[in-house]
């Protein structure tokens, strides 16, 4: 014998005797064991269960008085939100720390200063000599805090961004009335609405619904779809999707509880993925990196030959190496010395700060897409969007205005449609139609169909209406005869057959989308053969009802082809304007014909989920870089294949979503373009990192080679160089990284596939800023203390504060690629300009305040002006430098040697 345990969840009787907080945590105990008790009676006998008409404020389940299973319910059993973990686990701050300690530079480096601080301290005491090791070691702690620092915060941002792309909104029925929450906000005992495309929020039971099937291979690895139903399988399950039908579940489990939860637990998402361009330029720092390992084993020899034969000298003009009359001690040091020399050279000849660089324009530019409405659910997407070729998208779909009359109308856009002018123009009572017929089966509209249907029972006559509506030119097939103006029933002969087919073109032709209506009564049934009829849902032999003509309204960005410029009037033929054609002819053309033409097509019209499949395909193969728009459960094998997919935020259905690499949230085309448009910012932006940091190391690599092979010493100190690359890899980075999208970025063709990261305007570029800084810094080097008429320490300040100023001059020159006006919007990047300011008031820190530290000598205003004065002739050498043409061909592709291949 059972009970009927009536629950009331009205909010209003609540709030006066219980808290918020205890009101949730009262309403997820108690329905969680509730709906394990009905759970478990589901299992024994679908009998057991009831469910009565509702109030839109109460829940009537139908349990056993037995509550013997429920004593060995706790808190493990319920809930386990809370799993063991390790503190070595979790990734702090300190990780990052440690993972910059790691790098082999920095071992180098702190090696180098535990060398110079003891000797140091062994040759001028340890209140003098300890200056030159712990200067290198205060600096490697500053190179090491910085990278942490901008690591931990880029990790930071990255898991925020993924908490967004996780929060998917889910259609529940609160306080009588269908509305949209975040997947966040789904409680246990919630009725969620399930349609086709959707990911089941939760672990449930199914209530009601037609023709519901799931896919749950995500989590079986099964591709056969599961049939959800109340006679043998009512369970859902989290993190699957909807294949088929539509319906609605109640809500047992969320969050870790899930069966998807508990099995995520175990999996955590890798917010340090490297994308293809970091990939490259990681390529790129280890060549140069070798290229400079191998200068400094040059530059090792060439010292230690130059010593241990007599042919340097000390301060006094003597041989500092003379045999066995020299020290033990003095030739150690020499040696340390000497070492010391070629660290420093590999130092400036490692362009750390290129993968930083990435990663800050990354962050920065992913950060300022979410506030364009684009949601970037992957990191490569950023870099490849800039370089896309093509753009393949399906119009976008009807509006939906609500009514005065109150009534909200749920569904896909074309029904909202339907129904709102079925309301609205016919003045159908949908409560009085929902009171008179009951809804025996449903056959849900998907994308191979292209139709939907209903089994429905007159409640009055118990007579079997069968509904149908779908493609216009399908529905036409399946009718034998039709309703005409008077409403009488007309044979649908081959005459009249080809007038609505006449009909129906001329809709397409303006742009409408044509669905038909078909009907057909079966007769009166009981209930006892209901079963039968089911199984034999007709689709042939209807009554056609009328044909309606649905207008895609065309989005800022004008969606239809012939309205946004896409096709010039009346071309609907192929020639010079482009092609146009039908999935159909696009899927019967040979391999041949088809990658012929694939390029050339402008509109393929009614083109199915393959047909749009195939067209990426080929495009790729031509070597296109292909993006996707769509927002269809249809579109997800294009969105899949493409090289970038963009799916709907607000339309799209989550299978698209998860298939897509961006999410417009906005349901804005024309927010295609602002990622189109910050995707070549993106891309714009590193390449003026590259250019900038490479003129600092290449002029930095020759300065010291060529110094220290002709004087045996280099100009550069090692905390100077260290200082260079601090401010160079993070300060530089944060300026060019930061550069806001600009109109003329899309004047530009795309990138696409092949193109050389270092184009040769590039090159032309650093290469001349480079011999411009290594002719200047030579020539301090060898004869500024004559020209000058100063000391030795007095020079090498000059020619370490001019290196540092060049490059921030030539900062202002690496804003532009080929525009000679270089400061053009400058006045609206603040940030650009503050990074410019600091670096020269810490520049100054270290030459005037720092001199122990920076191993410098104060600079007059004299000294201080020539220096800005060199630095500031980059700004004209960069002008007349960019009046020089260069070839559009790629300077290594000149290069004829066999199997040489250059991609950086």
């Amino acid at each position: 014998m059972s009970s009927i345990i009536h629950a009331n969840f009205h909010s209003k009787r609540l709030v006066n005797q219980i808290s918020a907080l205890h009101k949730r945590r009262w309403h997820s105990a108690f329905v969680t064991i509730y709906c394990s008790r009905a759970f478990n009676e589901l299992l024994i006998s679908r009998d057991s269960i009831k469910f009565s008409p509702l109030s839109s404020d109460d829940v009537v389940i139908d349990v056993t008085k037995d509550f013997s299973c429920f004593y060995n319910i706790n808190q493990p059993s319920l809930t386990k939100l809370v799993k063991e973990k390790s503190l070595n686990q979790l990734k702090g701050f300190f990780h990052f720390f440690w993972e910059a300690f790691q790098d082999p530079t920095i071992a180098i480096l702190l090696v180098r200063s535990v060398f110079s601080l003891g000797f140091g301290i062994k040759e001028n005491g340890p209140k003098e000599g300890w200056y030159d090791g712990g200067s290198i070691f205060v600096a490697v702690f500053l190179v090491i805090s910085v990278s942490a620092i901008s690591n931990f915060r880029q990790k930071r941002q990255f898991q925020k961004l993924s908490n967004v792309s996780s929060n998917i909104q889910v259609e529940v029925v609160r306080n009588g009335r269908r509305q949209h929450i975040s997947i966040f906000e789904v409680v246990v005992g919630d009725v969620v609405c399930l349609k086709i495309g959707d990911q089941v929020p939760a672990d449930g039971l199914f209530l009601e619904g037609h023709s519901l099937r799931v896919d749950e291979s995500s989590m079986t690895g099964e591709s056969d779809y599961l049939e959800v139903n109340h006679s043998r399988n009512p369970f859902l399950i989290s993190g699957t999707k909807v294949a088929d039908g539509y319906g609605q579940m109640l809500v047992t489990s969320v969050g870790m509880n899930t069966t998807w939860g508990e099995m995520m637990s175990s999996v955590t998402r890798d917010c340090n993925e490297k994308t293809p361009l970091q990939t490259r330029l990681n390529k790129l720092t280890s060549a140069i990196g070798k290229l400079g390992l191998a200068v400094a084993f040059v530059v090792l020899v060439v010292l230690l030959v130059r010593y241990f034969t007599g042919h340097t000298k000390d301060a006094n003009g003597s041989k500092e190496f003379d045999g066995s009359r020299t020290k033990a001690d003095a030739v150690i040091n020499a040696v340390v010395q000497i070492i010391s020399a070629t660290v420093t050279i590999v130092v400036v000849a490692i362009p750390e700060g290129l993968p930083l660089a990435v990663t800050l324009t990354l962050a920065y530019s992913m950060k300022r897409m979410m506030a364009d409405q684009a949601m970037v659910r992957k990191l490569s997407a950023c870099e490849t969007m800039g370089s896309a070729t093509t753009i393949c998208t399906d119009k976008t779909g009807s509006v939906y205005r609500s009514i005065s009359s109150g009534l909200e109308f749920s569904g896909s856009p074309t029904e909202k449609a339907i129904l709102s002018w079925a309301v609205m123009e016919l003045n159908m009572n949908m409560e009085r139609v929902k009171q008179n017929y009951s809804i025996l089966h449903a056959e849900a509209f998907n994308s191979e169909k292209k139709r939907s249907g209903v089994l429905a029972k007159n409640n009055a006559d118990n007579s079997i209406h069968i509904h149908w509506k779908g493609a216009a030119e399908m529905m036409l097939t399946m009718c034998s005869h039709y309703y005409d103006l008077e409403g009488e029933v007309k044979l649908l002969d081959h005459l009249e057959r080809k007038k609505f087919d006449e009909i129906i073109q001329g809709m397409a032709a303006s742009s409408l989308r044509c669905i038909a209506f078909a009907h057909k009564q079966i007769s009166e049934s009981s209930d006892d053969d209901i079963g039968e009829i089911q199984q034999t849902f007709e689709d042939r032999n209807l009554i056609l009802l009328g044909i309606v003509g649905i207008k895609d309204p065309c989005r800022p960005a004008r969606a239809i082809a012939t309205e946004c410029g896409i096709l010039k009037p009346n071309n609907h033929e192929a020639n010079d304007n482009g092609l146009v054609v039908e999935g159909l002819e696009f899927r019967n053309y040979t391999d041949e014909e088809r990658m012929e033409k694939v390029d050339k097509i402008d509109v393929m019209a009614r083109s199915s989920p393959f047909d749009k499949h195939l067209m990426v395909k080929c495009l790729k193969r031509k070597g296109h870089v292909v993006a996707v728009t769509g927002d269809g459960t249809n579109d997800a094998p294009a969105l899949k294949e493409a090289d970038i997919g963009l799916s709907m935020g607000i339309q799209g259905t989550e299978v698209a979503k998860e298939c897509s690499d961006i999410v417009i949230l906005d349901d804005n085309f024309a927010s295609v373009t602002t990622v189109v448009r910050w995707g070549r910012c993106v891309y714009n932006n590193i390449q003026k990192f590259i250019q900038f940091q490479l003129t600092v190391n290449v002029a930095a690599l020759v300065i010291n080679f060529v110094a220290v092979i002709s004087a045996g010493e280099v100009p550069l100190a090692a905390v100077q160089l260290l200082w260079v690359n601090l401010i160079m890899d993070t300060l530089g980075a944060l300026a060019l990284a930061t550069e806001r999208p600009t109109k003329d970025l899309m004047d530009k063709p795309p990138v696409g596939r092949t193109e050389p990261l270092i184009t040769n305007i590039m090159w032309r570029n650093l290469l001349s800023q480079a011999l411009y800084q290594i002719s200047i810094l030579l020539t301090l080097q060898f004869k500024g203390e004559s020209i000058f008429d100063i000391s030795e320490k007095v020079n090498d300040t000059l020619i370490f504060n001019t290196f540092v100023l060049c490059q921030g001059f030539n900062e202002f020159n690496s804003r532009k690629l080929e525009m000679k006006n270089v400061f053009e919007g400058i006045h609206r990047n603040k940030f650009f300009l503050g990074i410019i300011g600091a670096t020269i008031v810490l520049q100054a820190m270290m030459v005037e305040f720092l001199k122990r530290f920076a191993n410098t000598e104060r600079l007059n205003w004299g000294q201080w002006g020539i220096c800005i004065g060199i630095a500031a002739a980059s700004w004209p050498t960069g002008w007349i430098v960019k009046c020089i043409p260069v070839p559009e061909k790629p300077m290594f592709s000149y290069l004829k040697w066999k199997n040489f291949k250059c991609r950086y």
